[in-house]
């Protein structure tokens, strides 16, 4: 396992390499250019009337952030700085992801700012989307072709078909607004009057208020493709021979089903797990925007429309690390959940 592990591991360089190298390209490729949307160019290249920056200005910008070079030569800059190395090629030992064209603060800074936001939802949005889809696909499984598995099924295949930004809008119109209904705040992560000094308990209620709702609106559409993805591995496990087998030894059904049978089922369910892994630094772009959530979520969107060549190619970088972190965790998780599943050589 261990040799499987390194193995793994060592393939990350070339791979992040290729990675890195297709998106700062394609970054590049795009078009527009942001140094004309920060002087307030026009898309014909002229000065905006509330502009007094001159061409010469515009020049210094570009050689600031380095666009005047080839681009090739912007993503030797770009991966000296990710590896420690400054514009002088000396070795500082710290990654730098450079600094953002929007307000030229540093982007490891402003990731850090938003990450704790994000990583918190994402991981409540696994723990509530498992915790419910979990049990409702096994119990779908054990009771197929009764009343409750059609309606569940009817149910939650209804809620996924209907898109997230749909939904959103909707909620925020229907449930955060005092024209109809003001049951829950219509964005942000607390309250105008929040107050450092309020006890533990009414900042966690402040929190947990404002954050319902976008919670709500994060996790339906996972609830039926989790219990799906459940009830279909279930149903194939437990017609095998060794669910028989256990029942045939006098085992209750409840220890045959979550005992012998839950286990041999969660093989899908741990490559859904590993391919979630990114979506927790990356956040939901919709769901932050809608609810003006400063997450990274929000903040990819800004860069994006920005053209905030750094913050992008950050948010790419990290994103493909956490997706090889997520295979070879779903690898080793295979592992742990199916004993069959073996990386290591065969001794003959």
């Amino acid at each position: 396992m261990w040799q499987y592990i390194l193995k793994r591991i060592l393939l990350f360089i070339p791979t992040l390499f290729v990675i890195t190298l297709i998106s700062f390209g394609i970054s590049r490729l795009a078009p527009g250019d942001p140094v004309a949307a920060k002087v307030g160019q026009g898309s014909e290249g002229g000065m905006s009337g509330r502009s007094t920056l001159n061409e010469k200005t515009v020049e210094l910008i570009r050689k600031q952030w380095h666009l005047d070079k080839p681009v090739w030569q912007q993503y030797t800059i770009w991966t000296s700085g990710l590896l420690g190395f400054d514009e002088h090629g000396t070795f500082t030992g710290r990654p730098d992801f450079g600094n953002s064209f929007l307000d030229n603060r540093p982007v490891f800074d402003k990731m850090l700012e938003r990450v704790p936001v994000t990583l918190t939802m994402s991981l409540l949005a696994i723990i509530i989307a498992y915790a419910v889809a979990i049990p409702m696909g096994v119990y779908s499984a054990t009771h197929q072709g009764t009343l409750a598995d059609r309606l569940s099924t009817f149910l939650l295949f209804a809620l996924y078909s209907l898109p997230v930004f749909w939904i959103g809008t909707l909620a925020v119109t229907f449930l955060a607004n005092p024209e109809y209904f003001s049951w829950f705040p219509s964005g942000g992560l607390r309250s105008p009057a929040f107050n450092g000094n309020w006890s533990i308990w009414k900042r966690f209620m402040d929190y947990a208020t404002h954050l319902a709702l976008p919670m709500m609106v994060y996790v339906y559409a996972d609830f039926a493709f989790i219990s799906r993805q459940m009830r279909s591995s279930m149903l194939e496990v437990v017609r095998m021979d060794f669910v028989r087998t256990a029942r045939a030894k006098g085992l209750a059904e409840r220890a045959v089903i979550w005992r012998h049978a839950f286990r041999n089922a969660l093989i899908p369910l741990i490559t859904i797990i590993s391919a979630l892994v990114p979506n927790l630094i990356g956040g939901s772009v919709i769901i932050e925007s809608i609810f003006s959530i400063p997450g990274m979520g929000e903040l990819s969107y800004k860069a994006l429309v920005a053209r905030d060549y750094p913050m992008i190619m950050a948010v790419f970088t990290v994103s493909a690390v956490l997706t090889l972190v997520g295979m070879l965790l779903g690898d080793m998780l295979y592992s742990l959940a199916d004993p069959r599943v073996s990386y290591s050589k065969k001794q003959s």
